[in-house]
């Protein structure tokens, strides 16, 4: 995925845009919640107030995009986002044969079944680049051998990842967010603000590399969804 760092960038400033654009279509009450001491200065980079979480039946409805119990304000906006997203992998994927999740559409292509896994490596890796402090590439040996092929994919990932039924990528997909979660609900705004001076693409904050594993998530459920339109046999859909 070091690859494709420049395109990201790209991809998040025209995201940054595009949501800034959208905050003013909102329609929750304005409330303020403020985070532990943060004045709201943008000039110092410390966190603004923000609007205060949902409360009642709907305070962690699936479809309300915002602050959710048991994180900080910031990082269960970002658990919401994470959240409504990966119930349409599962939905894509749970139907299908171990032959279908192995489907490969010509020699350079990935399959369905490598690319899910290529999502539950993701979270695996940047839990221990951004919770373990581990610098990216000096996996643990363990780690690495478990998620190394998923997360490379190519060659490496078309030779190692096949012959699993789709519940195999449902529970890793679930057993690495599981970890992602606890591991937020341990942290606090301050945390995910904190940027990383020397990471690939410039500085950047812990909440842009998890807001980078939400889209990136978004970007292969598209590419497993064209690959779904292209099985033997497959019916034409409205949304792939």
């Amino acid at each position: 995925m070091k690859n494709n760092y420049t395109g990201r960038r790209n991809f998040i400033k025209k995201a940054t845009a595009l949501t800034g654009a959208m905050a003013g279509l909102s329609f929750i009450p304005a409330a303020t919640w403020a985070t532990d001491n943060y004045a709201a200065d943008s000039k110092t980079g410390s966190i603004p107030k923000i609007i205060a979480p949902p409360k009642g039946p709907m305070a962690n409805d699936q479809n309300i995009i915002g602050p959710k119990d048991g994180y900080s304000a910031q990082i269960g906006t970002l658990v919401s986002m994470m959240a409504w997203l990966r119930p349409q992998v599962i939905n894509s994927i749970k139907s299908l044969s171990v032959e279908q999740l192995d489907f490969l559409l010509d020699d350079k292509a990935n399959t369905i079944g490598a690319l899910a896994f290529h999502l539950a490596a993701t979270d695996a890796f940047y839990h221990e680049h951004t919770f373990k402090g581990i610098e990216w590439g000096k996996w643990d040996p363990s780690v690495n051998e478990k998620f190394g092929a998923a997360m490379e994919l190519g060659d490496e990932g078309r030779k190692k990842i096949k012959g699993n039924n789709a519940q195999f990528y449902i529970d890793i997909l679930q057993q690495t967010r599981e970890h992602t979660l606890a591991e937020f609900k341990k942290r606090d705004d301050k945390w995910l603000m904190t940027v990383d001076e020397k990471w690939y693409w410039g500085p950047t904050n812990n909440y842009c590399k998890w807001f980078h594993v939400t889209e990136h998530e978004s970007h292969h459920l598209g590419q497993m969804n064209l690959l779904k339109s292209r099985l033997p046999g497959a019916k034409s859909t409205n949304n792939g």
